[in-house]
């Protein structure tokens, strides 16, 4: 058999628990590389909590970088497999060269922003006097590594498509790793406080994106890097742009309403709040990463039948992942219900923080139980390349819904700066009955028209 159709003959459950197994592996080591500094910062002597404080207020730069990956990646690798399940490798090839450019283009744009503008940036979104200090030393050094986290990022969502799911988790691992051991020798053993944890964040993040450059030059890849094909065609990624273009939207809109969080909260209840909301933030990850670990898992197999034209495959992926993501939100939900302080103590020692903290999670993740459809549904658009359907329901949740209601909530409840935690688990609810109702009729919808015109060809 070809190595290259497993994704369309074996049966969906074993082949979603292989692929999902160490995509979420690979999310979960990714959470810990992405929230490993916040908790050595926040355990830095006399400092820690202002110096949480600060590197929190470079999540929304970071979540840009990040989501200008995913915009390549997320657009560029379904449409890979798609491709690769019409036997079209040459279209496959095409995309992943013409992606690889793009985004080493993005790179360079991105690093001259941020270095150029790092303070403005930084004041405008929510970096008090106390905590710019911080802020602007872990950003400067942060930004130098841009194009370590755009390529390792963005190019191992083409290898995920492939089926390679244990290579994209080694990916993640090499990098986690290295930044555990990096963090507290350039935190603590060179004193270097936020510099550090930067500069350990952009070491690992380059040892992690050469291993991909190379696995995508390699032998042992389905789709090959090849010469020829690294150049920048309208016609190969302009496609990719808009499938990405949801995934880019959901990433780099929780910058935009990070600023919005951290403006209002300082606003109504000074540094402790925006503090509380880094680790909000970074429980949020606990939550949402496996989840996409699970999605991504079912992206390759969910593209490549859809390419295939083998519906009842498609359709099982999605029940299965459905039922995984809802389970898993319930539980996750449970847990931050009964124990928030447990999540709270993870990153810093400051009582007072963390007894804030602890009320403030539950309220913010009030509508977390349900939040598993969301992710069904979403990464399902995706896979079958329903561009318009992703990017719909990326801006409803985000800036229909959860933008104002950072404004509107505090108006209607006694206190003000839980009014803005709130604003969080009531836009969950109304998304997620919206994204369930058009997703009940686009999926149906897409699927129809597929076979239709796979009858007529």
């Amino acid at each position: 058999m070809d190595n290259k159709e497993f994704l369309g003959t074996e049966p969906v459950g074993r082949l979603l628990f292989k692929l999902a197994l160490p995509s979420v592996v690979a999310q979960l080591v990714n959470m810990l590389y992405n929230i490993i500094d916040r908790i050595y910062i926040g355990h830095m002597p006399e400092v820690g909590s202002l110096a949480l404080t600060g590197v929190g207020v470079c999540m929304p730069l970071i979540m840009i970088v990040s989501a200008f990956a995913a915009l390549v990646g997320s657009g560029g690798a379904p449409r890979a497999s798609i491709f690769m399940g019409k036997k079209d490798v040459e279209s496959a090839e095409r995309t992943l060269g013409g992606c690889f450019v793009l985004q080493i283009i993005i790179s360079v744009i991105l690093t001259i922003i941020l270095l150029v503008f790092n303070e403005d940036l930084l004041l405008a979104f929510g970096a008090s006097e106390n905590t710019i200090k911080f802020a602007t030393d872990y950003m400067s050094i942060y930004a130098i590594g841009t194009i370590f986290v755009q390529l390792t990022l963005g190019m191992n969502a083409f290898i995920t498509a492939q089926g390679f799911a244990k290579i994209s988790m080694i990916t993640v691992v090499i990098g986690a790793v290295c930044n555990i051991i990096l963090d507290p020798v350039f935190i603590f053993g060179f004193n270097m406080g936020v510099k550090g944890a930067a500069l350990a964040t952009i070491i690992s993040q380059g040892i992690s994106s050469v291993w991909v450059v190379r696995f995508l030059f390699g032998k042992k890849t389905l789709l090959r890097l090849k010469m020829q094909y690294l150049r920048l065609s309208p016609a190969i990624v302009l496609p990719c742009v808009a499938l990405g273009l949801s995934t880019f939207i959901m990433q780099s809109s929780e910058s935009v309403i990070a600023i919005c969080f951290n403006s209002s909260l300082l606003k109504y209840g000074g540094d402790i709040a925006v503090g509380a909301m880094t680790i909000l933030t970074s429980v949020m990850q606990f939550a949402m990463l496996p989840m996409q670990g699970i999605g991504q898992g079912a992206q390759p197999i969910t593209s490549y039948n859809y390419g295939a034209n083998n519906m009842d495959r498609v359709k099982k992926t999605f029940r299965i992942l459905l039922t995984v993501c809802l389970s898993y939100s319930c539980v996750f939900w449970l847990a931050v219900q009964l124990v928030p302080e447990l999540f709270a103590g993870i990153f810093s020692s400051d009582a007072a923080l963390i007894e804030f903290t602890g009320r403030a999670l539950k309220v913010y993740c009030g509508g977390m139980f349900l939040f598993g459809i969301q992710i069904a549904c979403q990464m399902t658009f995706v896979a079958i390349g329903s561009a318009i359907s992703s990017i719909i329901v990326a801006i409803v949740r985000k800036f229909v819904l959860l933008l104002p209601l950072i404004y509107i909530v505090p108006g209607f409840v006694a206190d003000k700066t839980m009014g803005v935690y709130m604003a969080e688990p009531v836009a969950d609810i109304i998304a997620v009955t919206f994204t369930a109702i058009l997703f009940t009729f686009q999926f149906k919808k897409a699927l129809a028209k597929k076979a239709l015109v796979e009858e007529s060809t």
